[in-house]
């Protein structure tokens, strides 16, 4: 029976520990804070019930339009009550449950955990919690940080980052986040729609610089309607502490006083404490150097997770685990970092997956785009949800599908159907055969590349 490592019990760790046990391996788990990782304990779940609850909220002042003005003005009042306590409690409530899955998942599959940090003695031995485990396999699963660069590097601890953000005592008046990324954006959504004064600084020239530009362009446009400040095309260039809070001197000369910061620049990997030179593995703060498809790093030793510099979501993070770890036990498998869905969840929610339009151009193919708007879309017209779009680009001379994007409502889940039907290797023509229910949003897949 193979004796199999991984260092880390997050969305990348706890899945290859699970998988390798299911395979048959002798499994330890080395995990130095709590199972679940970023994902967990301060990132995806917490966020998504903060902006679940900001979301509620802008839904009853949605619904009071259909109703009296006094009706409207309980709505206006029961919004400004919002109970930022109870909102705290509902969120830890729910990390709370999922982490006692996750142990149970563990103890049941006959997973080994250890709470200790890991460092490589040699190649087949790690020490952990004062205690020297010898391994026939490794999978490094350590996760990322939070970025910090001049001139916020010199205030960790003072300004907010994802490790501290929904630990709050109470909403802050105003709040700027550094970083249009998706975290800027989700959190300046939350932080808004819970009545927070949000100012969002991007140095590059537009929001969310990694997806479609016209989906960047609705989420601005709604983050503007509800008087969120965007500062694009600039970057701070110094900040100081005052008594009510933070000064912000921008580069265009702005300054920008507010009571809290979150910085949302993006993440980095420390893998120091884990001496990888002991076994003469090189890396950086983007992460390790893997076998893109069998994330092999050397020989018995795989890594998954954000330390693999591909993208840095927890169902890719998942996926990899699950592939390192089938490799490790002799179960050939691949990862396609070019089939995971990505998911943003502001209100328009966008969400991609596939080729963008310049990586395929990039491997000289010629695309053709086909879109359909919510506004033709039965049900968003029924319901009043007709911002937004789904988009295929597709192989001109082929057919075949390659990416897609949707923005609006349930992008989040609708985009779970190019997915399937990217992984499926579906041309335009054979998505055409599919019938869809009507009215629902995802027939507008089917009008999209019927175009």
């Amino acid at each position: 029976m193979k004796h199999i490592v991984v260092i880390g019990g997050g969305p990348a760790g706890y899945p290859a520990a699970l998988k390798a046990a299911q395979l048959g391996a002798q499994v330890t788990l080395v995990e130095k804070n709590r199972l679940g990782g970023v994902c967990l304990n301060c990132g995806c779940i917490p966020s998504k019930s903060f902006l679940d609850a900001a979301h509620r909220f802008q839904t009853v002042l949605s619904a009071a339009q259909l109703s009296t003005p006094e009706s409207q003005e309980a709505a206006e009042k029961l919004v400004a009550g919002c109970d930022f306590q109870k909102i705290k409690q509902r969120q830890q409530a729910a990390t709370q449950k999922l982490a006692q899955g996750i142990s149970f998942l563990l103890k049941k599959a006959n997973v080994t955990v250890i709470n200790g940090e890991a460092s490589f003695v040699e190649e087949h031995a790690i020490s952990a919690a004062g205690q020297k485990i010898t391994f026939d396999g490794a999978i490094i699963a350590t996760g990322s940080e939070a970025f910090y660069p001049p001139p916020f590097d010199t205030l960790r601890g003072q300004i907010y980052d994802n490790t501290n953000f929904f630990q709050m005592s109470s909403l802050p008046k105003t709040l700027a986040i550094i970083g249009g990324g998706v975290i800027g954006c989700e959190m300046a959504d939350c932080m808004s729609g819970l009545g927070v004064e949000v100012h969002v600084v991007e140095m590059q020239p537009r929001l969310l610089p990694l997806e479609d530009e016209a989906a960047a362009r609705a989420v601005a446009q709604s983050f503007t309607k509800r008087n969120v400040a965007i500062h694009t095309g600039v970057r701070a260039t110094a900040v100081r502490q005052t008594a009510d809070g933070f000064e912000i001197t921008l580069s265009d000369g702005s300054v920008l006083q507010v009571e809290k910061i979150l910085a949302a620049i993006g993440r980095a990997v420390d893998l120091t404490a884990l001496h990888l030179e002991r076994i003469g593995v090189e890396w950086d703060r983007k992460g390790l150097r893997v076998h893109p498809q069998t994330l092999q790093l050397k020989n018995h030793i795989y890594a998954a997770g954000d330390v693999t510099g591909f993208w840095q979501l927890a169902h890719a993070a998942t996926r990899q685990g699950e592939v390192a770890a089938s490799n490790l036990c002799g179960v050939a498998a691949q990862y396609h970092n070019e089939r995971v869905p990505r998911a943003i969840y502001t209100q328009p929610e966008v969400a991609a997956v596939g080729l963008s339009r310049e990586q395929a151009q990039a491997q000289g193919i010629a695309v053709k785009a086909q879109k359909a708007f919510f506004l033709a879309n039965g049900r968003a017209v029924a319901q009043g949800q007709t911002d937004g779009y789904v988009e295929w680009l597709t192989d001109a001379k082929t057919g075949k599908l390659l990416g897609a994007t949707s923005v609006g409502a349930h992008a989040s889940e609708l985009i779970h159907v190019a997915a399937v039907a990217l992984e499926a290797g579906f041309t335009a023509n054979q998505l055409r055969e599919v019938i869809f229910a009507h009215p629902t949003f995802a027939e507008s897949w089917a009008e999209a590349v019927s175009k």
